[in-house]
């Protein structure tokens, strides 16, 4: 029998804010964490805008000598986590340490190291590259230092799915703590990007936005004049926990989560078919999974990445599911004041979801000022809504036809 699984702890480092507060009152204000290009000179290229993590200090969580040796996606997880973790009120013992497991998803890794160390490579040859690049730029090393840092011994995971990472990493330390492999996880995604080769290469695919005169309303998903993703930066955290467990030591429950889905869309590198059926096969898992009907499920924060194609097939699959219940939903895109923070985006999607349950609060999709036809559902436009609701679902698609869904329940 499965066990029951809560969220106990919420740690976020988003273009937002620095911390879970300050994310979270400005995504219920609607304010945009977006912005021009800072991190290098992007005059030359197509999408000059990014969401960028700002007034974050490394040295709030590092020495300054292991600081200049990690890259940006690990120093964000590492933050993300510790906020988390403090906030979850729990400590490694004798006891637990090998019980207490690190999962999380990170869609590309240390990119733009890579980028700066072709360079010296190429300017002064292979004996000045550091002994630490390979380890600052491999995907798992947030699980790797997180699990360092906070000293727990129990499986330690990475998930590589690109933009579904972050919920792939949050399902699957969901069944690690429900099938017993450990008791306790911290999950979530992370990602660093914004980088020369990053930009370009999505600027090539025609993926990005380029509302370079206008960047807080460049992301607008589900809007008739939306023209692509805005790429952005950062990490979210949860801790999760073995609910009894965590009634015995009196925790703070903010959610519970209660079901989990995965499907293929085996069709192109990176687009969605055009009538949605992979998403909506994925839906479909997570709802049995979560042994729920459709009408059980009150709010979706979608994977809204505000290209034409996705907004469209996502709107067409959540049709697919719910049928007339879809029109009764309240559905959001957070990446409408967020951007997109590829792998690290369904991990901070999932504790903006677990936020929403425990606040009775829905963010709003910003921006969404001419809907588009096709785009018809209740995308909660430009305002937060209050209400209390019991049963939440976040989506996340990824490049290669990956596809994952969470679903979350009002612990009460």
């Amino acid at each position: 029998m499965k066990r029951r699984v809560v969220v106990t702890g919420i740690g976020l480092i988003t273009p937002l804010g620095i911390g879970t507060e300050q994310t979270w009152n400005a995504l219920i204000n609607g304010q945009s964490g977006i912005g021009p290009i800072t991190r290098f000179d992007a005059s030359d290229q197509a999408s000059q805008i990014a969401a960028e993590v700002k007034d974050f200090d490394p040295e709030v969580w590092f020495e300054k000598k292991q600081a200049k040796n990690l890259d940006a996606f690990v120093q964000y997880a590492v933050a993300a986590a510790d906020i988390a973790w403090k906030n979850s009120g729990l400590s490694i013992n004798e006891e637990n340490v090998d019980r207490v497991g690190v999962i999380t998803g990170c869609g590309m890794g240390g990119l733009p190291t890579i980028e700066e160390y072709h360079g010296v490579m190429m300017n002064k040859g292979p004996r000045k590259i550091t002994p630490f690049f390979i380890p600052r730029v491999i995907p798992n090393m947030p699980s790797g230092h997180i699990s360092m840092r906070i000293g727990c011994k129990g499986p330690n995971l990475t998930q590589t799915t690109a933009c579904a990472a972050g919920t792939h990493a949050v399902g699957e330390a969901f069944r690690h703590i429900a099938y017993g492999d450990c008791d306790v996880a911290i999950t979530g995604g992370t990602e660093s990007v914004i980088c020369p080769l990053a930009v370009g290469g999505f600027s090539a695919m025609k993926a990005l936005s380029t509302r370079n005169d206008d960047p807080t309303t460049a992301s607008r998903p589900f809007d008739r004049d939306r023209d692509g993703f805005v790429i952005s930066e950062g990490a979210g955290m949860m801790v999760f926990e073995e609910l009894e467990a965590a009634k015995r030591r009196g925790a703070t429950i903010y959610a519970e989560i209660i079901g989990y889905g995965q499907s293929s869309d085996a069709y192109h590198i990176a687009a969605p078919p055009e009538n949605g059926e992979g998403a909506a096969r994925c839906m479909a898992a997570a709802l049995r999974d979560a042994r729920l009907n459709p009408e059980d499920i009150d709010y979706i924060n979608a994977h809204g990445t505000s290209t034409p194609l996705n907004d469209k097939c996502e709107t067409l699959a959540i049709k697919t599911v719910f049928g007339a219940h879809a029109h009764q939903l309240a559905v959001s895109s957070t990446k409408s004041m967020t951007g997109h923070m590829l792998g690290a985006a369904g991990g901070i999607e999932a504790a903006f979801t677990v936020l929403a349950l425990h606040h009775g609060i829905i963010p709003p999709t910003a921006n969404l000022h001419n809907p588009d036809p096709d785009c018809d559902l209740d995308y909660v436009p430009l305002t937060a809504r209050e209400t209390r609701f019991e049963t939440a679902m976040s989506n996340s698609f990824g490049f290669g036809g990956t596809n994952g869904v969470v679903i979350f329940r009002r612990y009460a």
